[in-house]
């Protein structure tokens, strides 16, 4: 629950302050697209893209290609695996990061709020730097209101990112509000506002992403 109430502080202070945060840090836009494949009630296959423009949304210099298989082990726990191919833009070039992980998910309701806890385990392969293990942690909060015909639902997530490489340290941040919604039944999307905080060389730096998602399922 503390964390609930620091990350309702959070969206406060982000609203508030959000035109100096974009005077102050970067602005970034950030595209995901997935396609989700249910194989029963209780299973899918999900595949995903996503691309990342910075330096105030004028250089392209992320993008990444996911597989994944996930599973309801029970009412309140989801549990998966999958590969992401990762490339990011270093001294002009595009870097490859290749990255097998293993998530678990809880899920519960709590007075019209519905939470889920992602918890994901990633081993990190480059062929230019030592490979690294990072644990990733995401707590998502729907809250209980929808609004119009295709259902525009807030929310608010956080997620820690804990690099194990020769230092084992927290060292990113993302703090993100946003809305959901369906516009069809087979087809979900989100608009959402990230403060992203990273670490690099002991140094915090904060960017602000403008994101977009859109979820076909089939």
């Amino acid at each position: 629950m503390l964390r609930v109430k620091l990350i309702v502080i959070g969206l406060v202070l982000i609203i508030a302050g959000l035109a100096y945060a974009y005077d102050d840090g970067d602005f970034q836009v950030w595209n995901t697209d997935v396609e989700e494949f249910k194989i029963n009630k209780d299973s899918k296959i999900a595949f995903e893209e996503e691309f990342r423009w910075g330096n105030n949304a004028r250089e392209f210099y992320y993008q990444h290609y996911d597989v994944g298989f996930f599973y309801n082990l029970k009412d309140y726990l989801n549990i998966g695996g999958g590969y992401r191919q990762a490339y990011d833009l270093k001294n002009a070039k595009f870097k490859p990061e290749n990255e097998p992980y293993v998530t678990a998910t809880l899920l519960w309701d709590l007075n019209g709020l519905k939470f889920d806890d992602r918890n994901r385990m990633e081993y990190r392969h480059f062929d230019y730097q030592a490979d690294s293990w990072r644990y990733r942690n995401k707590l998502t909060m729907k809250l209980p209101w929808r609004f119009t015909k295709i259902e525009i639902q807030p929310y608010l997530s956080d997620e820690i990112l804990i690099g194990f490489g020769k230092i084992k340290e927290l060292n990113e941040n993302r703090f993100a509000t946003g809305l959901g919604m369906s516009l069809t039944k087979n087809i979900k999307a989100e608009i959402y506002y990230m403060l992203r905080s990273t670490k690099s060389s002991g140094v915090w730096k904060d960017a602000n992403v403008l994101g977009t998602k859109l979820k076909f399922v089939f």
